[in-house]
């Protein structure tokens, strides 16, 4: 424990003779830069997707949740008879708490986003609409479907349960692929940063010893790599993630009809996971090149 405070420490503290062991410039600390911010960019568009799918399931579930929709589908002449009686039967089931019947505006304006507004619906043989708003209880549906079809018979419930559950599964797969992403990321990055601090530690071989044959331990040499990469791998994905939000930001704004693509983004508290992208980056940096750096010195013995 001692130990791994030691070395976080250091990473925060420095020391000028140690971190000149580690070339400030060069192929590694480009790629640790560039891995880090392109992971991070990517991690911030799976953070964006993941949060504007879970908060679109929510508005849809809350939108479906505590109201029902009863069709009546019978012959026109029919129709208004088999309403009323549908009306009749609504009042009088426990946990309904209003129910009334679509006008024929409100069912055109409902039909128009697929077949335009100038839609005849008085003209076509198209159901009879019922919304029904539930009390917080709710109703019996099985008992109220009974009831429709013995006094109903062209009445069909709609209680929005095939509808609320897909969404519901629906964000719960795409939260759980968002956190899988974003482990297969911190992986990818674990691994490019994994190969850049070999090849850093390969390319002072004859530094190393000499600072061996000083008397330079190597949890010294280790520390001032480890602080190093660490550092760029922060800056990388600091700049990755400035990106990503910027490219996030650019995306059209939320719409009532533009569904989940343009509604990407962070909203209140979910920002703060923003915060954590580079932190991230950092440990999974200090883990990474801190493993690197023990076995490659050992190899080097």
């Amino acid at each position: 424990m001692k130990a791994l405070l030691s070395d976080i420490s250091a990473v925060f503290v420095g020391d000028a003779q140690a971190d000149r062991v580690v070339p400030p410039t060069g192929f590694t600390a480009r790629l640790t830069l560039f891995a880090a911010g392109a992971m991070a960019f990517l991690a911030v568009f799976a953070l964006a997707l993941s949060m504007a799918s879970g908060r679109l399931a929510q508005r849809w579930g809350d939108e479906l949740a505590q109201s029902s929709t009863l069709r009546i589908s019978a012959p026109v002449e029919q129709r208004d008879a088999q309403t009323a009686a549908a009306l009749r039967v609504l009042e009088t089931t426990p946990g309904i708490a209003a129910a009334r019947a679509l006008s024929d505006a409100e069912q055109r304006a409902l039909l128009a986003p697929w077949f335009g507004p100038d839609l005849p619906v008085e003209n076509l043989p198209i159901p009879q609409l019922i919304a029904i708003e539930e009390t917080e209880a709710g109703y019996d549906a099985d008992g109220l479907r009974l009831r429709l079809q013995a006094e109903v018979p062209g009445a069909i419930l709609d209680d929005h349960t095939r509808w609320r559950k897909p969404l519901q599964q629906a964000a719960g797969r795409l939260r759980l692929l968002g956190g899988l992403a974003i482990v297969l990321i911190a992986a990818v990055t674990a691994a490019m940063i994994t190969l850049a601090a070999n090849a850093a530690l390969a390319a002072n071989a004859k530094i190393i010893s000499v600072l061996r044959l000083v008397g330079a331990r190597d949890s010294y040499i280790a520390k001032a790599f480890v602080r190093r990469f660490t550092l760029r791998a922060f800056l990388g994905a600091a700049g990755g993630t400035v990106l990503g939000v910027g490219a996030v930001l650019l995306l059209p704004a939320a719409q009532d009809q533009g569904g989940f693509l343009t509604g990407l983004g962070f909203q209140g508290l979910s920002a703060l996971w923003l915060v954590l992208v580079p932190l991230l980056a950092a440990i999974v940096a200090f883990v990474a090149t801190g493993a690197a750096a023990r076995r490659t010195l050992s190899e080097l013995r």
